[in-house]
């Protein structure tokens, strides 16, 4: 029997692992998208007083109000039914959903009880692709000795030993920018990088792809972030050996200053920006979603053919965003309008570029040559200087971002569904 047929005669399965911020809004997205003809969702132990208290954590959300009137909007009625306590049954909007609530380690879950193929690993708790799949505490691994053939983190990965490299079978992606890189005969094991990565690849993807701005010399970017739950509400006390004390104080009340691994999950996505001397930090602000990419960029002044100096100017920037918003997909939108955080919440887009903010400003760097290393002495004797002026770009570039569910989710569905559909055809 071909793939095709093998695709064509089995019931397409979702596997979500945890109901956190991700696993709740992964299961809300493929509800909406109905590709998947069942869901099962692993818990891995008792919820309040029982499935009906399941069901209302899957129905209510403090961000993005009730999922019938998110997905459907303000007259949608409500559309979760308990079906089977005892076997975790809910009907959710026609789509039979199976709540397990015994196994902990993804290992004992049992995927292929219920013919799941693909998994989204929502956890954020096993991060390292090169942990044994029996390890006792659990492995991302463990998704695939439970039967799963792909099993897709919701975060980038962390290799915890770092004499180990990035297995042969791990692969990050992120749609719309390199998922055709996924090879169902390799790639068991893949990330879905981060919600910063996912907007600030497809900031950085446009500029490279044009000749005015294919050139950068040096890059960094800042995002503006909402809170999450890996912070405190209140001030407490830190747990043994932990290096961030920042986290574990009031989210309520602070900005707080933080890391973030953007960078170097970029470089895996848009192999490019390795040559650029990229760096990325994160400020976390006291609002529960839409974060904003703050980019820094300074470009080398590329002249044409007949050596005369390309344009670049905020008009120019912005004409590349609008190009990228024109593809069919709509992943990068392009917006003039004078937006605050909370009027993207749920914007189905990997990033909205803020266009009426983002600017430029025109500078030289002198460069030293006899200060460049391995430049042979010749190189200076001929030009007759030591010192050049070369002409450069700074520019500022501004993109919301939902870090839930319009941007982050929405994006982990796609590649979720590609991949399935990869599996097979």
């Amino acid at each position: 029997m071909s793939r095709i047929e093998v695709f064509e005669n089995r019931r397409p399965v979702l596997g979500i692992n945890s109901l956190g911020r991700i696993g709740k809004l992964t299961l809300w997205h493929h509800i909406g998208r109905k590709y998947f003809q069942e869901i099962v969702v692993n818990v891995g132990r008792g919820v309040g007083s029982g499935l009906s208290a399941i069901a209302q954590l899957i129905e209510k959300d403090s961000t993005y109000g009730s999922i019938h009137r998110f997905l459907y909007g303000v007259k949608a009625k409500r559309m979760i039914q308990v079906v089977d306590e005892k076997k975790g049954a809910l009907l959710i909007d026609g789509i039979p959903v199976t709540i397990l609530r015994e196994a902990r380690n993804p290992a004992e879950i049992g995927w292929r009880n219920y013919g799941v193929d693909v998994v989204a690993e929502c956890t954020g708790k096993f991060q390292d692709p090169t942990v044994a799949p029996d390890d006792k505490s659990g492995s991302i691994k463990g998704h695939l000795v439970s039967g799963a053939k792909v099993v897709i983190n919701s975060s980038p990965f962390k290799i915890k030993n770092k004499a180990l490299s990035m297995p042969d079978e791990a692969v990050t992606l992120v749609y719309g920018i390199n998922q055709t890189a996924f090879d169902y005969r390799k790639h068991q094991v893949v990330s879905a990088a981060s919600c910063t990565t996912t907007g600030l690849a497809h900031m950085v993807k446009p500029l490279l792809e044009h000749e005015a701005t294919g050139k950068i010399l040096t890059a960094s970017m800042s995002t503006v972030h909402a809170v999450t739950n890996s912070q405190s509400i209140l001030d407490k006390t830190p747990k043994a050996g932990e290096k961030d004390l920042r986290k574990n104080r009031s989210t309520l009340n602070n900005i707080i200053l933080t890391s973030t691994n953007a960078a170097a999950a970029l470089a895996q996505v848009i192999p490019e920006v390795k040559n650029i001397g990229f760096m990325a930090d994160s400020i976390r602000v006291p609002t529960s979603t839409e974060s904003l990419i703050v980019l820094n960029v300074t470009f080398q002044v590329l002249a044409d053919k007949t050596g005369k100096p390309l344009p670049l100017t905020a008009e120019t920037i912005n004409a590349i965003y609008r190009k990228a918003a024109d593809d069919p997909e709509h992943l990068l939108l392009f917006s003039e309008e004078q937006n605050v955080s909370a009027d993207l919440i749920g914007t189905d887009a990997a990033v909205v570029i803020e266009g009426q903010f983002n600017h430029i400003r025109m500078a030289f760097i002198e460069v030293d040559l006899s200060r460049v290393p391995d430049l042979p002495e010749s190189c200076l004797r001929s030009l007759g200087q030591s010192v050049m002026r070369i002409p450069v770009v700074h520019a500022k570039i501004f993109g919301w971002y939902d870090n839930e569910y319009g941007s982050y989710t929405n994006r982990l569905g796609d590649l979720t569904v590609y991949i399935h559909k990869s599996l097979f055809r």
